[in-house]
Order: C-alpha cells, then structure tokens, then sequence
C-alpha cells in the first residue's frame, strides 16, 4: 500500500474549496428547526392526513382482484374465499425473461413486488441490472395507459380492432406501405407473429431501430465475414483486453454478462493464483468501465482513428497508407506498449470499440483476426441478438413517410419523435400517414402523434420468450392479471392479421412446441411445464469458427482517418461525444424515479444530464460547476450546467442521453435534463454520436444534485490499493498491516452461540456499478426524496457506491511534495468503487449515544434499529465515523409534496410488506435484510437443521453479477465469507478506531504498467 497515494471524492474535496469546508464543518448538512418539530412538518406546518395503512389497503385489494379481473376494484375486500395459490405472508416466485436475461418475480398476496436474477441465467449468472431491478416499479405506474384509445378518447378495443382492420385493408388497396417500426426484438414468437402478419400483408415491412445502434459492428461482420450479426465476447477466456470507447461494463451491448466474466479474471480466484487479466482503456468522457480499467488513456474522438490506425500497424508489422503518429503522447506510449502485449496474448486477448462507424469497426475485426481472437474471445457462431437495429432502414423509413408511401405505421417498443435524431422532421411527416398506431403502455412523445392507441402490457403481465443469445431461450409468464385494460401488442397484430391462431398464449405454446422445446429434448405439457419451473432452456452451442480476415484494410483506413478527420474541433470549439449513463441510459425508462435518483457511478449526478469538460477548458471559460452553457453542434443547441469531470479529455465535451423527455409519465414532464439525441448525425451511413460543439456561458449556474460529498471521511484514508507485481511479492503491501498491533476496547465482547452475520466486499470486483442501490431500495423500502431533497444532502439510500479519484504517475500514486503539480491538471487520474452500508460493528459508537436504545447489538452480531423507538435526536449519526444513517425528515412515502415520485396508491403496491415503512423523524440504517434473516432460519427450523451457508443472501449481494458482496455465518469456518475474509487483500476501513466493523474489505489489485515520459 502506498501511504502517500491520496484519494478524494471530488476536486471540492482535493482543493478544499470554502463551500466544501464549510459544509463539512457540522456532522449535518443543516439543523432540524424547532418549528417544524412542533407543528409536525418540515414546509407548511400543516400535518399530512393521509394514512399510511389506508394506502396500502387499498391498493392490495385493488391489485389482488388483479389476479381474478382485469379492472382495479377502488375498494378494499379481504380474502373470504382464498386463491388457492396464495397464501397470506407467504411469497409465490414466477419465473420470466427481462431483456433476455432468466429471472424470477418474487409476489406477495398477487403482486409482484421485487425481481431477482435466476442463478442459472447465461447472461448475468443470477445478476440483474438496475434497470432491471427497478422494472416492477413500471408495473404500479399510474401514468400507464388505462385502456384503449382513437383521437386522444377511450374506445373499446373491438372499435380499434374494426377500424384498424378498415384502416389496414384502405392502404392494401391504395397501394402504399404498412410499417411496423420496433426496437430490437429477440422473442421467436414476437418475430413469428410479425412474420405472419407480413405474410397477411404484403406491402407491410418490418423496420428496426434502435435510439442506441450497432449497425456499425453488424455491417463490419458482414463485409469482413459475410455474417452481419453483434458477436458474443468472452471476456473470460481474454487475459489482455484494449477498449477504444466502449463501456462493456456498462451500457455497452450486454454489461451485466460482461461483468460477469470479466470479474472472473481479475478478482477472488485469480487473485489467489497471484494472475489477473489486464485491461486498457483508450476513451474521452470517464465511463464506467474506464474507472475500472488498469490502464485508462483519455484520447480525443479525433484521436480514435489514428491511434487504431497506429495498432493495426504495430501489430501485422506493416505500414496502412495515410498513417501518420499521434500528437497525444500519452496515447502513443500506450499503443506501443498494448500492441506487445496482445502479440503476446496471442489467442487470448481482445480489442473492442464502441464507435458505430463501419469502418472503425472493420478495422478492429482485421486487429483481432491477427490476434486469434475469432473462435477464442469473439464467437460469431453462437451470436448476440440483443442489437439488430438497422440505420439504413431507419432512413429508408422516414424517407418514404416524407414522400407519402406509408398509408399505415405502427410503433411498438420505439419512440423515435424523441430519440431519432431528426425526431421534430419525423413528427411533423406522420401527419401525413392515416393510420398511425402505438403500442406504448404511457402517451410517450410517439404516441403523442399516433391517432390509435393500443396500449400493450407490462411485460410482468405478459406471456412470451426471449432468445438474447443464439441457442439459449427464455420464458415469459405473467406474474398477475392486467392491472388495466390493457391488451398484448402480439394479441393484437394476431387479430387484425386474422391469424389461425388467435390467442398469443397458444401462439407461444405452438412456437415452443414445435421450435424450441425438442433442442432440449422436451414435449408436450410435461416439457412445458418443466420450462416454467426452470425458466429457460440451452441448446448445445455451435462449435465456433475462427474467421479469417481478407478484406484489402487501404480504403478501410482511408475512411477511418477521414471520420477522424471530420470530428477534429478547430480553434474556439469542441469535440463533442453523446453517451448513455449507467441509470437513464436511452431514456426509455426515464420516468422511473429509482433510476433517476440512483447516482451517476461516475459523477455521482442525480436527476439531471450536464455537459462534462476538463478542468483546463473550464478554466479557460472562466466556469465554475453548475453554470449553465449554451452546447451547438448539428444545427442544434441546448442549455446543461457544466461539470468538471476528471479523466476527461483536455478539449473535449460529454453529453448523456435519456433525458429531455416530454412526455410519458409525471416526472419526465415536470422536466428532467435536456434530450440530446439531436447531436447524432448520419455519416457513412449510420448514426454517429461524435460531432464538433460550440459552447457559450449564458450566465446562469444551477446546483446538481450532486452526491459526491455529502459524507466526509475528513481525509482519513479508507481505501487499499496494490499493483499486482507488488502483490505478488508481498500480498500484505496491499493492505498495509502491522505485525504485533494490539487492539484495547472499552466494551465486552459479544457471545454469538450460533450465527455471526458478516460481509466481505471485494473491491476488485465492484465495478460499481450501482444495481445494488436500487436492490436494495426494492428491498427494503427505501423512500426516493427528489431532486430538491438530494441538493439538501437527503438522499435515504442505505447503501452508497463510493467513488474515489486518486492521481496516476507511471502507475503509481504521487507524493506530497508532487501533488501540487497536479492540481491545475486532473485529466491524469484512476478510480476506486468502494459500497459503503451500515458496518455493524460490534463496538459500536451508535449504540452508546442512543438516550432511548433504539439501536442495539443483537446475538449474532447485528446493530439493529427498532424505529417506534427512536425519536430523532442523531446522536448516533453524529457518532458514526462511516456516515451511513439517513434521517427521515418527511414522511416521503406518504406525504403530498412528493406526489411527484413514489406517493400514490398503486405506486405503493410495491412495498415489501416484510419491511416496515419508516416514518418521518427517526434514523434508518442497513438491516442487513434482516427479514430476509429471520425467513431463512424459520425454513431452517421447519426442516430441522441449520441454515446452509449461501442459502441467507442479502437483497445488494444477490444482484451484483460481479458477486463482489458475500454474506454468511462467520461461526461457519467453511462459509465462503469466512474463506473471503481469511483472504490476504482483507482489511476493515477505519481499524484503527476499533469498531470491530462486521463487513471486511478486499483491496484492490490493478496490473498496471509503466508508461514512458
């Protein structure tokens, strides 16, 4: 460990700016007032009156009717007579599908109320996205569409169905065009059934677009293999890894799978063996997965072309024609030294790219052909479906629609008014087509301009199938009735296509029946019934080939150096780069207030997009953070705050995607961020996200709602952190311990007769990617507090993904002396993800504040909270040195001023009734799922025996695909916490105050290497 190494959250922080050292002063952000204690209220002074259990009855009677009819009931009605499969207090799991990853629907008394990974899933090995986690929230929406709809007014969905079908036969004898514009769609039974209606309709085509596109990749296969598929990587079998852009640890075409198998290279059992992977990252905004890379060069998009251009050459040993070196120095180093080492990793290493330019992306398939990565680290046999969108095609489209071809267009799971780039022009030219019908389940800014609606269902309403990856199959069943009158958009094209079949379940049982269950020998009911029970099926994988690569590269050079080219930025402009974050990402999940409250991993930004610049680009605007810039590129501008980003690079801009909506949902449409969409361009024919920017101050600045610094550790250093050749010489260099330390506590020691609950999080394998948050929110029923409350350094999350900025020179940290050096430069920086949660430490200094003993020790090394106790006075958040316990200024399930998020009836329905639901005025904390505890020893003790080690997991450990978080009995010696914890990498942040912290940490590891001067 390097004691000199100094790690900050934000550069408020590293430069101890007046504004930080004054909020950090007092151990709270800002007093409770005494007014607002008497009159029971925080703003008005009014009580609210809504009572909480009122709430929720009634919601669970309207949405356990949900199980027998489709219209909520607006009573509450008890269980006279019980549905057989349901019994109060006890959770029912369904299996089903979310983007093709198997996952199981945990219901209580017939709602849906927390999605979990199955264990057995291809993609994330039993972890689930955030995304994915915050899905059931969408089923309680009540700005969902209720019913069906004609020219803004509820019809009955037989009057659609007539006059869709009018409307239909109309364009087939004028001649013109049906469309039926989607995202990508990977359901086999979805596809058929649109096949189907195309065979019904044959001026009716099927286009596919995605707001995020990979056409680039699926083109580039084609002209390099003849096979125009999105490969599937295998970061696991990779021990060099070269990333240009792409965020495969994010939001980069399968993240949660990726994590999965890039962790296994590079932390517990890797670690063991003393080998790791080693991952390069050339990229200009910081992403996700640039923070967790070894090595991280921030380079230009101009600089993109020429430094791939640079690789190529090193590696095959010849010369491309217009090569010419890179004027950024660091990134020229860098190339030199990756090139080595994937020769060397020959077989067993990997470059990606996350540009959509064909070109850009065939170079790189002529890169990993020379490195032996096809059939090893890239399998083209046994592809990805996730992406299949097609650019030409999109164009084609909004072409024929400006030209009045289409007669009929219909939109399911696509909302291009906000995300095509041109989306105004393609609102406007819709007027022109007569028929224009949405499936969307919200009046989203497409349905806006649709004249019918048909709203489809929620997907946990839904039966059907997913097939992500070649081979592997999984199913999707309905986990309870409609909520609303609502109908599935594949029932509905079976109708007006007049299918022989016209029911979807019997569509999908066809499908299976005669497709899909013989791959893995099953039939009939029996098979069927199998698949229902274990969620997916896996056919025997293709053997996968080892293409070769034999396209001429000069005219493929040639097009990359020009794109290179055209995004180069002049005196007084920008490189501009459009991303999507780990939370929003494209936006289609934008009105979800989970998601929007979950914090940035990298900016730690909440509820907002903002324009990211280097510290030396701000300077020389003369900005600080929070002022609000005019962003110009494309023929379009908008207005975001700025935010000095560390990483990135030096005359460069970043702007988020999925944000700007204006229509879908309450919170979007009270105006969230800018859409910046608009900033994409076509060029070479696809959508490209890099273009030049002009940017202007207007004057203004805006707070964001920013959690970085909210909890101040006062410079005390809590992370660990080795390269791997200094582990290898000395594991205990990475945690720095002192032989013959001796601890004295104050207190006596704890007997635990049976269980001692720990954790160990390994910080090799946090990627921080913040899916824990919202598990644990799902969990637990952790209250959202809003944009304004976050400012006020509210925010109730229980657990928080700290993240750390710690300078790089050769690899290593500087010193205090050379730090100084650094400050007016901050492009030069690695990151280090740390969860951070109650430690339930067993001297705790919470315990001893509490006048009231609201939070206790328990036998098995728990620090409980019993909330009818506590009566808000923060002693024992003023005594915790880790900063974990949230204050409970409103009731924010259950008050008036929050209608906005999470307070309305059918919103509730989600509540975990295992959980209490805290009130306003008391201190909440981790639990370590404690409900979660006592269910797993009552199965224990029903079946006599003990609790089995893995059986007990906790809501944050049991999403993380990266299994970075592992919870058991450490009374258990063979438990894999306690293997964890014996682990050369542990340490427990602040030991010195000898705390006794119940959750040790595993250092990080990075295999760096030096880069010359």
């Amino acid at each position: 460990m390097n004691s000199n190494k100094k790690y900050w959250k934000g550069v408020e922080e590293l430069n101890r700016t007046p504004e930080f050292v004054e909020k950090n002063k007092n151990e709270f952000a800002e007093p409770i007032p005494i007014e607002d204690v008497l009159s029971g209220d925080g703003l008005s002074g009014k009580t609210p009156r809504r009572d909480f259990l009122k709430a929720v009855g009634f919601g669970v009677g309207a949405v356990t009717l949900a199980a027998c009819q489709r219209v909520p009931v607006h009573k509450s009605i008890p269980y006279l007579i019980k549905p057989e499969e349901v019994t109060p207090g006890v959770a029912n799991y369904y299996v089903s599908t979310y983007e093709g990853s198997a996952i199981m629907v945990k219901t209580r008394e017939g709602r849906p109320i927390k999605v979990e990974g199955n264990p057995n899933d291809l993609l994330g090995g039993g972890g689930l996205s955030a995304q994915a986690q915050a899905s059931v929230l969408e089923l309680y929406d009540v700005n969902r569409t209720k019913g069906a709809m004609k020219d803004g007014s509820g019809i009955s969905w037989s009057s659609v169905d007539d006059h869709v079908i009018l409307e239909l036969a109309k364009t087939l004898d004028a001649g013109t065009g049906i469309r039926i514009v989607s995202s990508t769609i990977s359901s086999p039974s979805t596809l058929s059934v649109i096949a189907d209606f195309i065979a019904a309709y044959p001026n009716a085509k099927h286009v596919t677009y995605d707001a995020v596109s990979y056409t680039g990749i699926i083109q580039a296969n084609q002209n390099s293999f003849g096979k125009a598929v999105v490969p599937h990587y295998n970061f696991d079998k990779a021990d060099v890894i070269v990333s240009f852009g792409a965020d495969f640890l994010g939001t980069w075409i399968s993240g949660e799978e990726f994590t999965r198998q890039y962790v296994s290279k590079r932390a517990a059992k890797a670690l063991e063996e003393k080998k790791m992977s080693r991952h390069i990252q050339f990229e200009t905004g910081m992403s996700l997965t640039g923070t967790n890379a070894d090595v991280r060069i921030a380079l230009k998009p101009s600089e993109e072309g020429v430094a791939l251009v640079n690789l190529y050459n090193a590696i095959s040993g010849t010369t491309l024609p217009g090569s010419k070196p890179l004027s950024n120095k660091a990134a020229s180093n860098a190339i030199a030294v990756v090139a080595k080492e994937l020769v060397q990793a020959k077989g067993r290493a990997l470059v990606v790219a996350g540009s959509n330019d064909v070109a850009t992306q065939t170079l790189v398939n002529a890169i990993n052909s020379i490195l032996g990565s096809y059939g090893t680290t890239i399998d083209l046999d046994n592809n990805s479906r996730q992406y299949a969108g097609n650019d030409a095609e999109m164009e084609n489209f909004v072409s024929e629609v400006k030209a009045g071809k289409v007669g009929a267009v219909m939109f399911l799971n696509a909302n291009p008014v906000y995300d095509y780039y041109k989306g105004a022009e393609l609102a406007k030219a819709l007027e022109k087509v007569a028929l224009r019908v949405s499936f969307a389940d919200t009046k989203d800014e497409t349905t806006s301009v649709c004249n019918v609606v048909a709203p489809n269902h929620h997907y946990l309403e839904s039966w059907g199938d997913d097939s992500a990856i070649e081979g592997y199959y999984t199913v999707k069943q309905p986990t309870i009735n409609p909520v609303y009158e609502t109908r599935q958009a594949e029932q509905s094209l079976l109708l007006w296509s007049a299918n022989a079949i016209n029911n979807y379940y019997t569509y999908v049982r066809n499908v299976w029946d005669t497709r899909i269950l013989p791959l893995a020998g099953l039939s009939g009911q029996a098979g069927w019934e199998t698949v229902l029970q274990t969620g997916f099926i896996k056919a025997a994988p293709k053997a996968a080939g080892a293409y070769t690569f034999a396209l001429d590269l000069n005219g493929v050079a040639q097009k990359v150096l020009a794109q290179s080219a055209q995004v180069a930025a002049g005196s007084g402009a920008f490189e501009l780069q459009v991303y999507q974050n780990s939370a929003i990402r494209d936006g289609k999940h934008a009105n979800n207030p989970w998601l929007q409250e979950l914090p940035d991993p990298v900016s730690k930004v909440t509820w907002d997009n903002f324009i990211a610049m280097s510290q030396n680009d701000m300077k020389a605007m003369g900005l600080v953070e929070g002022d609000v810039v005019t962003i110009e590129a494309n023929g379009y501008s908008i207005a975001l705050p700025a935010l000095l980003q560390p990483g990135q690079a030096v005359g460069t801009v970043s702007v988020a995607v999925g944000y700007g909506r204006t229509s879908g949902g309450i919170i979007i449409e009270n105006g969230i961020g800018k859409n910046a969409y608009p900033f994409y361009s076509l060029r070479n024919g696809t959508f490209q996200t890099t273009s030049v920017a002009k940017l202007s101050a207007t004057g203004d600045n805006i707070q964001l709602a920013q959690t970085q610094t909210h909890h101040s550790y006062e410079g005390r250093n809590i992370i660990r952190e080795t390269s791997l050749a200094e582990f290898v010489k000395n594991p205990a260099h990475a945690v720095g311990k002192h032989e013959g330390h001796k601890d004295y506590g104050l207190w006596d020691e704890h007997e635990r007769p049976n269980y001692d609950w720990v954790m160990a999080i390994d910080l090799n394998a946090c990627t921080g990617c913040g899916a824990c948050v919202v598990a644990c929110s799902a969990e637990n029923n952790v209250p959202i507090v809003g944009r304004d409350e976050v400012r006020r350094r509210r925010e109730m999350h229980w657990i928080r993904i700290d993240r750390y900025y710690t300078f790089n020179e050769k690899g290593e940290g500087v010193t205090e002396e050379t730090e100084i050096a650094h400050l007016d430069d901050i492009s030069n920086v690695s990151v280090v993800h740390q969860p951070m949660l109650c430690q339930h430490c067993d001297h705790a200094p919470c315990e001893t504040v509490c006048p009231v003993l609201a939070t206790v020790h328990s036998s098995e090394g728990l620090n409980h909270m019993a909330y009818n106790r506590c009566v808000g006075t923060r002693y024992c958040a003023n005594n915790c040195p880790f900063k974990v316990r949230r204050f409970n200024w409103f009731n924010y399930w259950n008050d008036s001023r929050f209608d906005n998020y999470l307070n309305n009836p059918h919103t509730q329905l989600v509540l975990n009734p295992d959980v209490t639901t805290r009130s306003r005025g008391v201190m909440e904390k981790c639990s370590m799922c404690i409900q979660r505890i006592q269910a797993g020893k009552l199965k224990a003790k029903i079946e006599k025996r003990p609790v089995r080690d893995g059986e007990i997991k906790m809501a944050c450990e049991q999403t993380c695909s990266a299994g970075a978080i592992i919870f058991g009995n450490r009374n258990d010696p063979n438990s894999a916490v306690s293997k964890a914890l014996k682990s050369e990498r542990t340490y427990y942040v602040l030991e010195e105050f000898n705390v006794e912290a119940g959750i040790g940490y595993q250092a990080k590891v990075r295999n760096t290497f030096e880069l010359e001067a």
